[in-house]
């Protein structure tokens, strides 16, 4: 890597306040808040609007849309189309 173009990879805290979940991993984000992680440490935090504490995939809450159907539904609108 060349020196001096790019930028700062360090720790950084990411907060995901609608489900009251944080974390601390390595990133090259800046923020002008700090926070005060559990290690006594004060870093940089980053407020994100979903992670996987809140992400109805990963929590199990995800709406399944029935698709089953589709087919045979179209078929009876619009008839099955003759070969030959």
């Amino acid at each position: 890597m060349k020196p001096g173009i790019h930028p700062a990879y360090r720790p950084v805290v990411f907060r995901d306040r609608a489900a009251d979940f944080a974390f601390l991993t390595r990133s090259t984000l800046t923020s002008d808040r700090t926070v005060e992680w559990e290690d006594g440490r004060t870093y940089p935090v980053v407020d994100v609007e979903i992670s996987s504490a809140s992400h109805p995939f990963y929590t199990g809450k995800a709406r399944v849309l029935d698709t089953a159907g589709r087919v045979e539904r179209f078929e009876r609108r619009y008839g099955r189309r003759a070969e030959g």
